[in-house]
């Protein structure tokens, strides 16, 4: 018998025999039961109602936008985190079309410091998609930690029990892992540390950054060398300086009526004396950092190449904020949409400007002659035959070409010596030029996907890449298969620098952050956190104690390797930042950006802050800009420092004007 057949037999037995009360009791009973089973009912349609999220995460929403403004900005944290994990629930759920509508509704929302993980996370098109995309699947697996004060944390508890907001809540205890202080609100430049990583990342930061590192010089560098000989002659010559004092008293009346003009000269020439002197001990920081032993085998260096090196040294120009240095800066004319990348010698004889056409052009300043400060370079675009031969119609050329890629050409570099060039590419390969045979003498295959950046290390031999496969490598030039490969960012990696001791490089990430790896065992010592966009350019000081990074925003950061935290973030720039350089002392830094200027900023003043201002959590810029060079529509590509102090900077312009 059916279930409603039963009841009614039950009720109809009971009737017959006048079991009154008994028939009602059953009644009820039923009664209960099946409003019951209808607010089951109910609640499981709510569950699974797409409209719980929008409608919950916009309460949410407008509640933190009218709280307190001293309390605010930390409430404001919490909505980056839950509109993501609102977003993926949905497509979870399948729900697609609501997932889009509720994406787009808010997206504006987190644009200004998400735009990068939201055009990745836009792609999501499905479930599996969640499971395949490694930037979903980290925020799936891993908590977000958020900073909040203890008055803040209770303001949002007590939202979410007043308004029995059971999705948002279960959102949060899911996905979010709050950071509880005592005390007044953090401030608002903290808001770094939440928009920079995913996941549980901050926690692996802060074990990685506990590791030591050796931030010293090389043993037994060439500046030592010169640095111990100009010690020993400055002794040498204190010792056995004795003036007579007849001698100068013949030499003022030698000079008799000219005395005047000699009067304002030795004036001019002590304070240039106590300009240099000045510039010394500013720079001395170089000869008092330690020195380390390299961990590669470092190829010898050649007598006439280190008597070369030692001249340089000789006649370096001592840079500080009274003495700026001398600046050439060449042009690449009519290649916009078509220059991807530049790259000058470290003595400034050799330009090269990688192309979208698949090939790389050398210039030969000594060719073309350098009348002026700036030195226009030809780059219009023509079919050329391969020129490892050169011919008499070639020698013509203001440039070599190079041709062998398959594709557009990312970066450049040259070796420190001038006699090699490596070129990196959308075809996934690395090429070896040698500028004297004008040949390729290997290609490099490893990466699986275009490389980025390639960089020569700072004595040659070893060299770094880095790709859109989220890896960096390090390579030797007689060896065609990597040495080491580097892997632990969430994106692409897009430039590597290497350190001053062939040590470690450091890597600059889509992710927003910054890596330094130990070389030798390919592992991660230091992870940077602070930047807001992608990290586009790497410069590391001569004496291996800092480094700088310039990101997509146009903001610059200082760190120190040895802690692992920003010095000074410069703000100033008003785009992409493309290229950093420091001197050759490590007193000046050097930035180069898509808005057309070069600035130079003083690095000294940032390395004597008190040790009470350094505990203090602040993002004041103590960086002083000395000098902002505008061009008229230029951006600049790239910085090189030489070893005498001058620098160098290349661009490219869209049209003659």
């Amino acid at each position: 018998m059916e279930e409603e057949e039963l009841q009614k037999a039950v009720y109809a037995y009971l009737r017959k025999k006048g079991f009154r009360q008994t028939e009602l009791a059953l009644q009820e009973e039923q009664n209960r039961l099946s409003s019951s089973a209808q607010s089951d009912l109910a609640v499981s349609r709510l569950d699974n109602d797409p409209a719980r999220y929008h409608d919950a995460y916009s309460k949410l929403r407008s509640w933190a936008y009218s709280s307190l403004d001293l309390y605010k900005h930390e409430l404001l944290r919490v909505l980056y985190p839950v509109y993501i994990h609102c977003f993926m629930d949905l497509v979870a759920e399948g729900h697609m079309q609501e997932a889009r509508t509720f994406f787009h509704t808010f997206r504006e929302d987190h644009e200004l410091t998400h735009l990068r993980d939201l055009q990745k996370l836009e792609g999501i098109l499905s479930p599996s998609h969640l499971e395949e995309m490694e930037l979903a699947r980290s925020l799936r697996q891993n908590k977000v930690k958020i900073k909040l004060c203890e008055y803040s944390y209770d303001l949002l508890l007590q939202y979410l029990q007043k308004t029995q907001s059971f999705t948002m809540l279960g959102i949060i205890n899911e996905h979010i892992n709050f950071e509880v202080s005592a005390g007044q609100p953090s401030s608002i430049s903290d808001d770094a540390d939440v928009v920079a990583l995913v996941g549980s990342s901050q926690d692996i930061a802060k074990h990685i950054n506990q590791k030591e590192v050796r931030w010293g010089l090389l043993e037994d560098s060439v500046e030592e060398r010169l640095e111990r000989a100009l010690s020993d002659s400055e002794k040498a010559e204190g010792e056995n300086k004795e003036v007579d004092p007849e001698d100068s008293k013949q030499k003022r009346s030698v000079e008799g009526a000219k005395q005047g003009v000699s009067v304002k000269k030795l004036k001019k020439d002590k304070l240039v004396g106590a300009t240099g002197k000045n510039i010394r001990s500013e720079t001395s920081t170089v000869s008092m950092a330690p020195r380390v032993k390299p961990e590669l085998t470092l190829p010898v260096m050649t007598t006439e190449v280190e008597q070369s090196i030692l001249e340089d040294l000789r006649n370096r120009v001592q840079l500080s904020s009274l003495a700026l240095p001398s600046i050439s800066f060449y042009t690449f004319i009519n290649t916009h949409n078509s220059l991807n990348c530049s790259s000058i010698s470290h003595d400034g004889s050799l330009v090269a400007g990688g192309f979208s056409d698949s090939s790389l052009k050398v210039w030969d300043m000594a060719k073309i002659g350098r009348p002026t400060k700036t030195s226009n370079l030809q780059g219009e675009s023509e079919s050329v035959q391969n020129e490892h031969l050169l011919g008499p119609e070639e020698r013509k050329r203001s440039y070599t070409l190079f041709q062998g890629h398959a594709g557009p050409v990312y970066s450049a570099t040259f070796s420190p010596f001038g006699d090699f060039l490596l070129s990196s590419s959308s075809d996934s390969t690395i090429r070896l030029w040698s500028t004297k045979l004008n040949s390729n003498l290997v290609c490099y295959k490893g990466h699986n996907y275009p490389v980025w950046d390639v960089q020569f290390s700072p004595v040659g031999h070893y060299f770094a890449s880095c790709s859109h496969d989220r890896t960096a490598r390090i390579w030797s030039m007689d060896r065609i298969q990597p040495l080491r490969i580097m892997a632990g960012h969430l994106s692409d990696v897009d430039c590597v620098q290497w350190h001053a001791n062939c040590n470690y490089i450091a890597t600059g990430s889509s992710d927003k952050t910054v890596r330094l790896w130990d070389v030798q065992s390919g592992e991660c010592v230091r992870v940077f956190i602070g930047h807001r966009s992608m990290v586009l350019s790497l410069a590391m000081s001569l004496d291996g104690r800092y480094m700088a990074s310039g990101d997509e925003d146009g903001t610059i950061m200082m760190w120190d390797l040895s802690s692992g935290r920003c010095v000074s973030p410069l703000m100033g720039h008003s785009s992409c930042i493309w290229t950093l350089a420091f001197s050759c002392e490590g007193t000046l830094l050097a930035s180069g950006s898509a808005d057309c200027t070069v600035k130079l900023w003083d690095v000294t003043a940032s390395m004597k802050v008190p040790r009470m201002e350094e505990n203090k959590a602040s993002s004041t810029n103590r960086l002083r800009l000395l000098k902002a060079l505008p061009t008229k529509s230029t951006p600049v590509y790239t910085l090189r420092f030489s070893r005498r102090n001058l620098l160098f900077a290349a661009g490219a312009l869209s049209k003659q004007v």
